[in-house]
């Protein structure tokens, strides 16, 4: 009879992480989709998203203020690392990879020395639980799971009905046709970059009320950004978000039943599995 009761909250808990995941993640891979590069500092972006969340509800006492101006200011430095960080270095591939990793560093020691190595709590905005018979589960989370949904179908939208979604598109499919039919490449590029963080940034800003605004929490939401990428197929939309739920189900009910370590395991392993018998991922003919 207890089983019940613990697969039902390990379920809950697998969809509010999915719902996270797949936010978390699609910035990734919108950025190697247009971009075709790998961002290292995408786990930096999470943390810097918790850390401005922080920041301004501490300030303000306002934390629906903090979640309009945490995706802002991490797109804003996003834009600028693109500007002054990528572009310099042509996007070329090896090269971002250091790139990144060295604005992973910077980031990482930047928020240490101002924010300090204290892992510090934001209240939610709203306290009330839902009382499923056996348990009552939080309203939050359920509120964030459904604002991650929304916030990944309006991606959706935008990146296929609106006029920057063809020139992402465009430039995802083969940048010099693109260029040739005068679309302005260069401005794509940031603006993806810049979407890319402002993304992951809202991910951290929902979590923190859950989970701690520390330096060093982006490292555990860029490796779990890059299985659910690359088990969806690199670059392949559908394939993130469908791979968020494959992930973040497991690990929720891993987690709750068994241990943390153990779901990371069994997501690693997911993702060699799938990588040997479909080298591209679930829906990596996509992202060609």
């Amino acid at each position: 009879m207890a089983f019940g009761p613990h697969l039902l909250l390990a379920l809950m808990e697998g969809v509010v992480s999915a719902s996270l995941l797949a936010l978390t993640a699609l910035g990734l891979s919108l950025v190697f989709g247009v971009m075709r590069i790998v961002n290292v500092a995408h786990g930096a972006f999470f943390m810097l998203g918790a850390i401005v969340t922080w920041y301004v509800a501490d300030l303000s006492g306002s934390f629906w203020l903090a979640l309009v101006a945490a995706p802002i200011a991490v797109g804003l430095v996003a834009i600028l690392a693109d500007r002054l960080v990528l572009r310099p270095i042509g996007y070329e591939p090896e090269s971002t990879i250091v790139a990144t990793i060295g604005l992973l560093y910077i980031l990482e020691q930047v928020v240490l020395m101002t924010y300090g190595p204290y892992a510090r709590p934001v209240a939610a905005p709203f306290y009330f639980r839902i009382d499923l018979g056996w348990f009552g589960y939080s309203g939050y989370k359920v509120i964030v799971a459904a604002a991650a949904a929304l916030l990944l179908a309006v991606t959706w939208l935008a990146l296929s009905r609106t006029t920057l979604g063809l020139y992402l598109r465009a430039t995802q499919q083969d940048r010099e046709i693109a260029q040739a039919f005068a679309v302005p490449v260069g401005r794509v590029y940031t603006i993806a970059f810049g979407v890319g963080g402002g993304l992951t940034a809202i991910a951290g800003a929902l979590i923190v009320p859950v989970q701690q605004a520390h330096y060093l929490m982006g490292l555990d939401a860029l490796l779990l950004s890059f299985i659910v990428v690359i088990l969806g197929g690199l670059g392949s939309l559908r394939g993130t978000v469908v791979a968020a739920l494959i992930v973040g189900l497991s690990d929720g009910v891993v987690s709750v039943l068994f241990s943390p370590t153990l779901a990371k395991i069994i997501a690693t392993l997911a993702v060699a599995f799938v990588l040997g018998v479909r080298g591209r991922g679930l829906f990596g003919e996509e992202a060609a």
